[in-house]
């Protein structure tokens, strides 16, 4: 216990003990703060991937039909 004042060693404890409690949950607060970012971050890193997918089979289908009307003597747009 702290050193005896004026105020009631009670009120005391409980203030010491509350500031201990914060002091104590804070690396669990910090990793739950680093599992969200990293979680937001590969959340992006799958839509970018899903993005890149979607924007190479656009440019495939552009290629082979232009392929094709070159092959078949079609004429091009």
């Amino acid at each position: 216990m702290a050193e005896p004042t004026a105020v009631n060693g009670q009120i005391t404890d409980a203030v010491t003990q509350a500031n201990v409690k914060v002091l104590g949950d804070a690396p669990a607060m910090a990793m739950g703060a680093v599992y969200q970012a990293l979680a937001h971050s590969q959340g992006i890193m799958f839509e970018n991937a899903a993005s890149n997918q979607q924007q190479s089979n656009l440019l495939a289908q552009a290629i082979t039909a232009k392929c094709v009307n070159l092959l078949t003597g079609a004429p091009s747009a």
